[in-house]
Formats: C-alpha cells, sequence, structure tokens
C-alpha cells in the first residue's frame, strides 16, 4: 500500500498550480481588440487590453508559460518571464 500512496504523490503535486492565483495567471495573459475609429468602426489595427481575473475560468502553469481559460470559453496563452 505505501508504494500506492507514493505512486499517486508527485502526480497530485504535478497538477497543483504551484501557488499562482488566477489575478496572477491574468496579468500575464492579454487579447487583441479592434480598434476603433472616430466613426466607431474598426480601423483595421489591434491593442493588446488586459484580461481581468473575474474573467479567468481556469489556468494552467507549464512553467514557462500560462494558459488562460475565460468565462466565455475563450484561452489566451502568455509567457512568463525567463528567471
Amino acid at each position: 500500500m505505501a508504494e500506492t500512496k507514493n505512486a499517486a504523490a508527485p502526480e497530485a503535486t504535478a497538477e497543483a498550480p504551484k501557488g499562482m492565483t488566477a489575478a496572477q495567471a491574468a496579468k500575464l495573459v492579454t487579447r487583441d481588440v479592434p480598434v476603433l475609429g472616430k466613426d466607431g468602426k474598426p480601423t483595421g489595427e489591434t491593442a493588446k487590453k488586459a484580461i481581468k481575473a473575474d474573467e479567468v475560468l481556469s489556468f494552467r502553469d507549464y512553467g514557462d508559460r500560462v494558459v488562460v481559460v475565460t468565462v466565455d470559453g475563450q484561452k489566451f496563452t502568455g509567457e512568463k518571464a525567463a528567471k
């Protein structure tokens, strides 16, 4: 039985989000939104917009990047800074 517990423990820690919160994950990703002109129509350009923490449904820290899924089903990837 001890072998089963030892085998399960590394899997459980590998699945844990390593102390990152949804707010921290949201800060690492951005979404591209169209830039609107004075007439309210898209100009063909895009701007980066931050994702709010309350928009985060789920996230996963892969070490070098973070993947965030929003409550409306969109998936974003953000690169983490190299340490």
